[in-house]
């Protein structure tokens, strides 16, 4: 992968990003010049397909809204603080929700660790910029299946886009699709990660709601098959890997490939709570993790965090870059000069265990 300077940030979100829209985090998806401006179009002949340009995705990992973050709700528009301007620079922003939405449901039974949210924590993700997230990790149903009706409820109300869960497994493995600067994209949400004694209550079914997992290999290659249906670039964010281990597992390997394989352009996740290595698999951008991102618990090397941007031509990822971040107070604090270089260059070396090229 070719890395850039830290300085050079601003090159890359100016190359591809579009401009920021209103005080939401909304962002611009190439405006219609006024009809008055537009040629006329050529009688008896049905209009060309703009072509698509150039665009900039940013992926942040881990993000919940517990201990001293809940607080921050109580004004969705600053809840994610300065790493907010990252995310709506780019062109397309997604992290992962590692957290149910609900104020009721029963814990989970077994889990030492349950998060929560309102449904405000959709609306702080709206306003910072992010335009979807993926709920398919193992945190996404802790409150069971009321907070599962709870979390599918918000995010009906919402309209916020959210992959990878459903009340049903068509839904739940089901492409959120949308079109950006003429690209039209199809991201798919699964998760490798669930408690042996959770799996089976927590897995959608043709009968039940729940998560998508990627434990389902079949399953999880003809949801990237039919997301590539009608589609430009295909994205599958998963949960995977071993907390706190620094290099992918070989179920990890084994599952980027076949994704690789049905179909998929870009493969990312997190699940370790410290950043993983990324690079190409086949011409592909696979990433194996990004790490925590607004997490209130994150401390020493569980702090290390930062925002992958992609910089997307058609189906290739033609730039990457890790723009690192230091968790303070639950928060993504970006870094900057000479640290910052330092952490890059820590980074990138962690693409050494995973099997994948520096370049296409």
């Amino acid at each position: 992968m070719r890395v850039f300077a830290v300085a050079a940030v601003g090159v890359l979100i100016a190359a591809g990003a579009s401009a920021c829209g209103g005080s939401d985090g909304s962002k611009a998806r190439g405006a219609t010049p006024p009809a008055s401006a537009a040629p006329a179009k050529p009688k008896g002949r049905a209009p060309a397909k703009a072509a698509p340009q150039p665009i900039v995705i940013a992926f942040g990992g881990d993000t919940h809204f517990e201990g001293q973050l809940r607080s921050r709700l109580a004004n969705p528009a600053t809840a994610l603080g300065p790493v907010a301007s990252t995310l709506r620079a780019a062109d397309l922003a997604m992290v992962n929700l590692e957290t149910a939405i609900t104020t009721g449901g029963t814990p989970a039974p077994g889990k030492e660790f349950t998060f929560r949210a309102p449904p405000a924590a959709l609306t702080a993700l709206r306003r910072a910029g992010v335009d979807v997230a993926s709920m398919a990790n193992n945190h996404g149903m802790d409150y069971m299946e009321e907070g599962l009706r709870d979390s599918l409820a918000a995010i009906k109300r919402s309209g916020f886009p959210i992959v990878g869960i459903g009340r049903d497994a068509d839904q739940a493995y089901k492409a959120y699709r949308t079109t950006v600067k003429g690209n039209r994209i199809a991201i798919v949400g699964a998760t490798q990660v669930l408690d042996d004694n959770l799996v089976s209550a927590w897995t959608a079914t043709g009968a039940k709601g729940g998560l998508a997992s990627a434990k389902d290999v079949p399953r999880m290659v003809q949801a990237v098959k039919d997301a590539r249906k009608g589609s430009d670039l295909v994205i599958v964010h998963l949960h995977w890997g071993q907390e706190l281990k620094a290099c992918p597992l070989p179920r990890q390997q084994e599952l980027a490939k076949a994704l690789v394989d049905a179909g998929a352009d870009i493969v990312v996740g997190g699940h370790a709570h410290i950043p993983l290595g990324g690079g190409y698999l086949q011409g592909r951008y696979v990433h194996y993790g990004m790490g925590n991102f607004v997490f209130s618990s994150a401390h020493g090397e569980t702090a290390k965090s930062g925002v992958l941007l992609l910089r997307v031509e058609g189906r290739k990822v033609t730039k990457a870059k890790w723009k690192p971040a230091q968790i303070t107070g639950g928060l993504p604090i970006p870094m900057t000069g000479a640290a910052a270089a330092a952490e890059v260059k820590r980074w990138n070396g962690l693409r050494a265990c995973t099997g994948l090229s520096a370049r296409p």
